[in-house]
C-alpha cells in the first residue's frame, strides 16, 4: 500500500512524465505544474491535464511564475530571441535563469504544506543542454537547503531518478513503465506540430530512434 505522498514537478515533457511513472510505483501522487510565460505554455497545460486524467493524482496545483517572463534573458520566454537549432559549447539561450531552483522552492513549499515526503524532478545531466540547475550537485545542494529552511519536523527529499540516464534509457524506462508518451510535449517553440529542430526535439527524436521505438508525436521535420 502506498503510504507517503510525493510532489511531482510535471512540465508535461517526456522526462517529467517518466518521473511520474517512477513515482507512481511507490507513492501517492501530487502533481505540480508551473506556468511561466513559456512559448508552449498552452500546449504544455493541455498535456498536463491529459496526464492528470491518466495518472489520477490525489492533488493538483497549477502555479504561476510569470515573473520569469518579466526577468527575461531566455529564448523560451522572450520571443525576440530565436530558439537555437544548432548545438553550442556554451549554455544555450533556452536556459531560464535559475528556473529549477525557483520550481523546487515552490514544490518544497507545497510539499511542506500538504505533508509530502518526496519531490520528484526529471532533470538529467547526461544527454542535456548543459543547464547548471540540472546537475546532481545542484540537487544535492538544494536538499541541504530544504533541511535548513523548513520546520524541524519537516522531512522532504528531492529525488531525481533520471539524473544519470541517457535519453535512450529514459525512453526505455518509460516504455517499461507504460508512460503515455503520446500525451507529452517536448518542443520548445511550436504547439501543433513539434518543430523537430530545437534541441529538445532533436534529443527526443534521437532517443526514440536509439531505443528502437516510434515517437508518437507529430513532427514538422524529422
Amino acid at each position: 500500500m502506498k503510504k507517503d505522498l510525493a510532489v511531482i514537478l510535471l512540465s508535461a515533457g517526456m522526462d517529467s512524465a517518466v518521473c511520474a511513472s517512477v513515482a507512481n510505483q511507490y507513492y501517492r501522487l501530487a502533481f505540480l505544474h508551473i506556468q511561466y510565460g513559456q512559448r508552449t505554455e498552452r500546449k504544455e497545460g493541455e498535456c498536463f491535464q491529459k496526464l492528470c486524467a491518466y495518472f489520477k493524482p490525489e492533488k493538483i496545483l497549477i502555479a504561476k511564475a510569470y515573473f520569469l517572463k518579466d526577468i527575461g534573458a531566455s529564448s523560451l520566454t522572450n520571443e525576440s530571441l530565436p530558439i537555437p537549432t544548432e548545438e553550442t559549447e556554451e549554455i544555450p539561450t533556452t536556459y531560464v535563469p535559475f528556473r529549477n531552483g525557483i520550481f523546487l522552492s515552490i514544490a518544497t513549499a507545497w510539499a511542506e504544506a500538504i505533508g509530502a515526503k518526496k519531490i520528484f524532478i526529471g532533470v538529467n545531466q547526461v544527454d542535456f543542454s548543459g543547464y547548471p540547475d540540472c546537475k546532481e550537485v545542484f540537487i544535492f545542494a538544494f536538499n541541504r537547503a530544504i533541511q535548513e529552511g523548513t520546520k524541524p519536523e519537516t522531512d522532504i527529499e528531492i529525488l531525481a531518478p533520471l539524473i544519470n540516464l541517457t535519453k535512450r534509457e529514459i525512453v526505455e524506462l518509460g516504455i517499461q513503465l507504460k508512460t503515455p508518451f503520446e500525451l507529452t510535449w517536448s518542443c520548445y517553440q511550436d504547439e501543433i506540430l513539434a518543430c523537430g529542430e530545437c534541441s529538445s526535439c532533436r534529443l527526443r527524436l534521437k532517443a526514440f530512434k536509439e531505443a528502437g521505438y516510434q515517437d508518437p508525436l507529430p513532427y514538422r521535420i524529422k
